[in-house]
């Protein structure tokens, strides 16, 4: 089945615009097109929200809640009577009829921007997945926050065995990028600031251990050594291990293998490297660099004039002949320049850059509270200011004067009184190893707000509760 365009705004034939992910880039393309007459466009995401990406380790640590960082797709274009949003799950891309695939659903196009950005790589070790999950999702980051939480409650009830205790408060982190570091650091916050608060009776013996793990050098490899030493040595204050120059030689559940060392943890998070969505194979054209799509100057794909990719998914150069990184700013800026070629292809008017051109603005990482690096350039911040910058910074990115609100709400109290509001267990991770049914959920029962039916919740702390149920 075809499905057509949203032409009804208008007379007369409409440009056809299908844009494919509503992330960063594919956002901003589809806001600008939907103030541009003759143009109709369809923004297709197998998910009805846009993420805040950047965001998402702080809902894994309980910093924030889930709307925080996530706003609706048809709440952010509602105001464009000329964009039609549908949920769809995109399978393949028709070049020669100009459809894209959505199983057995097909929509029509003219014009093509994939924005589908990019999805976890584990370099070749895909069975890694099910012990060291990724962050790329809000479902990824709420199982990862349940399981964060519900380890500091077994610890808490494994009070006389000291092993078995050390096991669930090993935290280790592989990739010691932006998302590792920030993920390390707000462990180790979350960590200190709640055994110390919310456990009284066992806390005083529980220790959390953060270890992140990098193959390269050094952790930020990106940013510059000063900044990068800067973020090691706040992250050494805050207690974290640091393994540098350090491969993982095999992950299996519960057990991270660096060569000889074995280090026994009940949780492990992947955050190592990401690699493009498979639109090379819809393309049927040969996958660049990290799985991406070589693009021209104008990000269009070679071979095919009528579509451009964009943000992750695209490998684009800059001036020098470097890739440009993987960045929201990126993203976005790919979005605005593309809306603005398709809209001198529909209308003529004035001619526009030939090729597309980044603008940096800087790159920042926050290690915790009022602890970050910022690099501007020649202009290296560090500490309270740098994380100033970076929270000024994500905030301005997020969708939604809401969102803005409350996220500069919760960091504030969070910085005032150490405290994170989100530490509540809803549903029980999935049953790990060695575990003896303690997190083991009620295979079948929904989620509800209360204790679900043959279930047991006993609290343990002030804030939480684990939920026990009978095996089945």
């Amino acid at each position: 089945m075809t499905i057509p365009v949203n032409s009804a705004a208008w007379a007369g034939p409409a440009h056809r615009v299908v844009v494919i992910g509503a992330g960063f880039g594919g956002l901003e393309a589809a806001r600008r097109l939907g103030r541009v007459p003759g143009v109709a466009v369809t923004v297709l995401d197998r998910r009805n929200h846009h993420l805040f990406q950047p965001l998402l380790y702080q809902v894994a640590t309980a910093a924030l809640s889930l709307d925080d960082i996530a706003s609706p797709v048809r709440g952010i274009l509602a105001a464009e009577s000329r964009v039609e949003v549908l949920m769809e799950d995109v399978t393949g891309i028709d070049t020669h009829a100009r459809q894209v695939v959505c199983h057995e659903r097909r929509v029509a196009y003219d014009t093509l921007v994939i924005a589908t950005g990019s999805q976890p790589s584990y370099f070749g070790h895909d069975a890694w997945e099910a012990a060291a999950p990724s962050l790329k999702t809000l479902d990824d980051a709420l199982a990862l926050r349940q399981r964060i939480l519900t380890a500091f409650e077994q610890a808490a009830a494994a009070e006389h065995d000291a092993p078995e205790r050390d096991r669930l408060l090993t935290f280790v982190l592989v990739g010691g990028g932006p998302t590792g570091v920030e993920m390390a650091g707000s462990i180790a916050e979350l960590a200190r600031d709640m055994l110390a608060h919310d456990f009284h009776r066992v806390g005083g013996g529980m220790r959390a251990r953060v270890v992140i793990v990098e193959a390269g050098p050094r952790l930020l490899g990106q940013f510059a050594p000063g900044l990068s030493a800067r973020a090691a040595d706040d992250l050494r204050g805050l207690g974290v291990e640091i393994r540098t120059d350090t491969k993982v030689t095999d992950i299996q559940s519960g057990t991270v293998h660096l060569g000889t060392e074995v280090i026994r943890a009940e949780t492990i998070i992947w955050t190592a490297g990401v690699t493009a969505t498979p639109i090379a194979s819809w393309l049927d054209v040969l996958p660049a660099q990290g799985g991406r799509v070589q693009v021209e100057p104008d990000l269009r794909v070679p071979e095919h004039p009528g579509i451009y990719v964009i943000g992750d998914a695209a490998l684009a150069l800059n001036g020098v002949g470097e890739p440009l990184p993987g960045l929201a700013p990126v993203a976005k800026q790919q979005g605005r320049y593309v809306a603005r070629a398709i809209r001198r292809r529909v209308h003529g008017g004035r001619a526009g850059p030939s090729s597309f051109s980044y603008r940096d603005y800087g790159t920042l990482a926050t290690i915790g509270r009022g602890k970050a690096v910022a690099e501007f350039g020649p202009v290296h911040l560090r500490g309270f200011m740098a994380w100033v910058a970076w929270a000024v910074a994500h905030i301005f990115f997020l969708i939604g004067f809401r969102n803005r609100v409350l996220v500069s709400a919760q960091w504030m109290m969070a910085y005032v009184t150490h405290r994170r509001g989100g530490r509540v267990i809803v549903q029980q991770a999935p049953s790990m190893p060695g575990t003896g049914g303690l997190n083991r959920g009620c295979p079948g029962l929904p989620a509800s707000r209360g204790t679900p039916a043959g279930c047991a919740a006993t609290a343990i702390s002030p804030s939480t509760a684990v939920i026990r149920c009978a095996e089945r």
